[in-house]
């Protein structure tokens, strides 16, 4: 595979690397970006992977609650500027209350649904595209199933989480969605990190301890300790909760006899490419020219 400016800017950003040790890492295994960033792990040249912070496209989240749900609905349109229209807020806000109402979060069924103007979602989306100009589209949804209680916190319209818990309050309840906004954790509990995350992880922490030049038994404890820490920052239960850094999430939960169910988190945009076509020359004119 050709190493592209484009896979340069992505190695750049996934890493927190300098652009030459990128493009050498991605010429040195032909362009496999995941292969790049393990060597680079493993060498002490890369940061912990970026990728889940970017966002590259613009838009905003509602989450909503009534009558004991919750939901989450991300709007997607092309600029900031129209994510602040009031056009496109109310639309926002009233796409959430009828999937609220509906419990639909299929795409195809939430473009269906009735509005109170009596417009189905897609014409009045179709509307609002003609009034402002920008593609807007209806993304993804999801709305809370059985549980005690559920709770969501939004952050400004860009990150919002809906967690459903047994036991435990409903102020907890939001408590714990802020401190997933923030601190974005991957699973529940550490058991449920995935077995092959974990192996990855520690073939790059066993590299990097061998380079100390320590011994076996000794590189064997570090190793064990690293992948602890590495399962409570991955993990809900695990973190150190955003109010009390003193106390662990787990802790807490347990603390009020309560246990998070599930909980989801959108951010806006994560996971769509958006076009950046100048910075993309602009590096690769750096790289001919080394």
């Amino acid at each position: 595979m050709a190493v592209t400016a484009q896979l340069v800017k992505e190695l750049r950003e996934r890493t927190g690397a300098g652009m030459m040790e990128c493009k050498k890492a991605l010429v040195a295994v032909e362009g496999n970006i995941e292969k790049a960033i393990d060597a680079m792990r493993k060498a002490g040249q890369a940061k912990a992977d970026k990728k889940a912070l970017r966002t590259a496209a613009d838009g905003a989240i509602v989450a909503k609650e009534g009558n004991g749900k919750a939901v989450l609905v991300e709007i997607n349109c092309e600029t900031d500027f129209v994510a602040r229209d009031d056009s496109f807020k109310a639309f926002s806000n009233d796409v959430a209350e009828v999937v609220l109402t509906s419990g639909k979060t299929e795409k195809a069924d939430i473009d269906a649904l009735a509005l109170a103007s009596g417009e189905t979602v897609a014409e009045a989306c179709k509307n609002l595209i003609n009034k402002i100009g920008e593609k807007i589209e209806v993304r993804r949804a999801t709305i809370s199933k059985s549980s005690d209680h559920v709770g969501t916190y939004s952050h400004g319209g860009r990150i919002a989480v809906l967690v459903e818990m047994n036991g435990g309050s409903a102020e907890l309840a939001r408590d714990i969605a802020m401190h997933i906004a923030a601190s974005n954790p991957l699973v529940i509990s550490g058991s449920d990190v995935p077995a092959d995350v974990v192996a990855k992880e520690k073939e790059i922490f066993v590299a990097q301890a061998k380079d100390s030049g320590k011994p076996d038994n000794i590189i064997e404890k570090m190793v064990e300790g690293r992948i602890r820490k590495f399962l409570d920052e991955q993990s809900l239960e695990g973190q150190a909760f955003v109010k009390d850094p003193n106390q662990k999430v787990g802790a807490l939960l347990q603390e009020n006899n309560a246990k998070v169910a599930s909980f989801t988190r959108f951010a806006v945009g994560e996971g769509i490419e958006k076009e950046e076509s100048n910075f993309a020359e602009e590096v690769m004119s750096q790289v001919r020219g080394v």
